[in-house]
């Protein structure tokens, strides 16, 4: 996924509606030294210095969801107890809706207490029910569901085999989905899978996977193995088994594998990073991602989660930040049209002048580039409008480009005087004139000002056109003759 399109998923995060549904509980953190043994028993003595209280479980994929910028309804069932108010109450500070969350009162909340001294976790204690739920509380969820489903472009699943996701009730929700074409993506438990069947993706991870198709992965050959059964078993659309310090193994329908490999971070704590797999997974297929894309973005997330201690969130920045470990300093300037919009009323707001050209750059060459340094010279900011492939080619034929739009934009991002780069594919770029307003609208000096596009409308706001004349005898034609007459 190109860096581009990333910053774009995260701008229009606010119009993805998700659900989440599954085991809500909340994790206390207690934090301290151990530097002494204790006289009653052989086990280390902790002095706490910090206590903290997290929503975990289900409630983690809501906070990563949160964090991400969309929307979060939350069904589950509590107990109607002290844990039960704390954690709704936490819900609330963050926006979340919270309609859908039953209490029980014969139920507890689960609360999972970790103590840590020098960033190591030395015991955990769990107060919690584990039994199902009942038919009335599966009924209430389903109601829920069924006057509010529509509302959502995707459904997570987060099982903890606390008793809330009964087979009952998956069976339910997936149903619902699939009728309405809702993507449902699940983290799964225990080792039948029959009970998620019908469900667009999984994300078990090895250990899980190994136990849910009985075959121990050794190898790639066994990986694949284990994906098709699981794959076939709950009938999905499509798989993701999360391997470590491997990366991740994507598995479709059809028989496609592949394989993202992890990038290089300490690792303070893989707790919750499971949580902020399904979470970057929903929120892209929601996108309008492919499923690659979507695991190649959630693979970079969880790498930023499994450098935090405890069930932590990831913010857009820092997966955003965290793509320069995987592409150079060129993807940083180019943007699609509604993330550079954001990002040029920010500029304008600080006093900065904006600059706008356009053209095709076919054959970079040193009249380009002068051009491109003297339009910098009219403002601040340069942002240059790059037509498409499609575009070059209804403008000057079927031969053209002989360099592709991506390799065109990142050439000219690499270019100091340009700050930002935008393809269109329109056959003018009034459409990105219109959206940016530049201060300055500069062409090359064989235009006259009553010929360029967008002119009117940069005059009408105050802005001014300015032309610029190439240097005589460079151009792409020129270069393509040379070629032709030396080479042909």
């Amino acid at each position: 996924m190109e860096r581009k399109d990333v910053e774009s998923l995260f701008a229009h995060a606010r119009e993805i509606r998700t659900l989440v549904i599954g085991d809500l509980m909340l994790d206390e953190y207690l934090w301290g030294k151990a530097e002494r043994i204790s006289p009653e028993a052989p086990v280390q003595v902790v002095d706490v210095t910090r206590e903290e209280i997290r929503i975990g479980g289900a409630g983690n994929v809501a906070n990563n969801l949160v964090a991400l910028g969309c929307p979060v309804s939350v069904t589950s069932v509590i107990g109607g107890d002290e844990n039960g108010t704390i954690l709704l109450h936490a819900f609330s500070g963050k926006g979340v809706d919270v309609a859908g969350v039953f209490e029980d009162p014969l139920r507890a909340t689960s609360r999972k207490t970790r103590v840590l001294a020098a960033n190591q976790q030395i015991v955990r204690i769990d107060r919690e029910s584990r039994e199902e739920i009942g038919a009335a509380y599966e009924r209430k969820i389903i109601d829920f569901l069924w006057a509010r489903g529509d509302e959502f472009a995707v459904i997570l699943i987060s099982d903890y085999l606390k008793g809330v996701l009964t087979p009952a009730l998956l069976a339910a929700i997936i149903g619902f989905a699939r009728e309405r074409g809702i993507p449902v993506v699940v983290d799964p438990k225990g080792s039948d899978y029959g009970k998620y069947r019908g469900a667009t993706l999984l994300t078990p991870n090895r250990k899980e996977a190994e136990a849910a198709s009985g075959i121990a992965i050794r190898d790639e050959e066994s990986l694949r193995r284990a994906g098709a059964r699981l794959l076939e078993t709950a009938d999905l659309t499509a798989l993701v088994i999360t391997r470590s310090e491997e990366g991740m193994s994507l598995f479709l329908r059809g028989g496609e594998v592949v394989h993202i490999p992890t990038f290089a971070r300490e690792v303070f704590d893989v707790t919750g990073a499971g949580d902020t797999v399904l979470a970057v997974l929903g929120m892209a297929l929601a996108g309008k991602a492919t499923f690659a894309d979507a695991a190649r973005l959630a693979n970079v997330a969880a790498g930023v989660a499994v450098g935090k201690v405890g069930t932590s969130t990831v913010s857009p920045a820092e997966i955003v930040g965290s793509l320069g470990f995987h592409h150079g300093d060129s993807d940083t300037k180019i943007k699609n049209l509604d993330v550079l919009a954001e990002i040029v009323a920010v500029e304008k707001g600080r006093g900065r002048r904006i600059v706008f050209t356009n053209g095709c750059f076919d054959l970079l060459h040193v009249g380009h580039v002068k051009y491109l340094q003297k339009a910098k010279g009219f403002g601040d900011i340069l942002v240059l409008g790059l037509n498409s492939d499609a575009s070059v080619r209804r403008l000057k034929g079927e031969k053209r480009p002989l360099i592709g739009e991506e390799e065109r934009a990142h050439i000219l991002a690499a270019l100091d005087c340009i700050d930002y780069v935008v393809i269109f594919d329109e056959d003018t770029p009034l459409r990105l004139i219109e959206t940016l307003r530049p201060a300055v609208l500069v062409k090359g000096g064989d235009y006259t000002p009553e010929g360029v596009v967008g002119r009117e409308v940069v005059e009408s706001y105050g802005g001014r056109v300015e032309l610029v004349q190439f240097v005589d005898g460079r151009s792409t034609t020129n270069i393509i003759e040379k070629i032709l007459n030396s080479y042909g």
